[in-house]
């Protein structure tokens, strides 16, 4: 079995697959809580893959490495697909991660991978497997507490996942309205233009607001919340095979 890592800016989840079969899924808050967890005693775990957004992670990384040989994924980890992003070493993991499981979804196809999380981030894989880019947008969380942040008088809302206010007749309401249909508005509208020019396009939505956009956009998506951990899993095993 393999244990798959990815810590982001809000959560960690963790991974146990079975060869390529997604075994079972955890979310921690702290590297701390996975370690007490007892994840690594449960498992027979014969390699690992850690992937972070977060730069501090050595001490975690260290106390890992006594239990199970790892994989630290970063910008120099070969990776199957072409990674031709021209800051490959500014590329953050969960983005090329996410391209990967989308082209292993989908190989030989031009792919666009959505991760809705902290940003919303968009990621284009072509049908000759390279990784080009994408874009980076605030995330839900990140719009409501702009308008807290960057303004004296806005109150810090949250998502109202019961709420499809066009017209707020309020302030509470037209910054739900803005926040959450403004959100809705970008990601369909960038589907749209990728389609206008890759009519082709699979479209793969991932991301802890996943559930959130999935019954509101207009344009078609194939859904998968485990998407990134799909991807490192296939990271690693592509770098134990070439070790072979």
């Amino acid at each position: 079995m393999q244990l798959v890592i990815d810590i982001g800016n809000t959560r960690i989840k963790a991974a146990i697959f079975d060869g390529n079969i997604l075994a079972d899924v955890f979310i921690f808050n702290s590297t701390t809580e996975l370690l007490a967890s007892g994840i690594l005693e449960k498992f027979p775990i014969k390699n690992c893959i850690l992937a972070s957004v977060v730069n501090d992670i050595e001490t975690f990384l260290e106390k890992l490495r006594w239990k199970v040989t790892v994989l630290l994924f970063n910008a120099d980890t070969p990776t199957p697909i072409i990674n031709l992003y021209k800051t490959a070493h500014t590329l953050g993991s969960d983005r090329l991660a996410g391209a990967v499981g989308g082209n292993n979804f989908s190989p030989n196809s031009n792919v666009l991978v959505i991760d809705a999380g902290t940003c919303i981030k968009y990621n284009f894989i072509t049908k000759n497997n390279e990784y080009l880019g994408g874009g980076i947008s605030p995330g839900l969380q990140m719009r409501f507490k702009a308008m807290n942040t960057f303004t004296s008088r806005l109150p810090l809302l949250e998502v109202d996942e019961k709420a499809d206010i066009l017209i707020g007749t309020n302030s509470n309401e037209s910054i739900i309205s803005g926040a959450q249909i403004g959100a809705v508005a970008e990601v369909d509208g960038i589907i749209t233009q990728y389609k206008s020019k890759y009519p082709d396009i699979k479209v793969l939505l991932t991301g802890g607001d996943v559930k959130f956009f999935e019954k509101r956009l207009k344009n078609s998506i194939f859904a998968d919340q485990n998407l990134i951990l799909k991807g490192l899993n296939v990271i690693l095993d592509y770098n134990l095979n070439r070790t072979k």
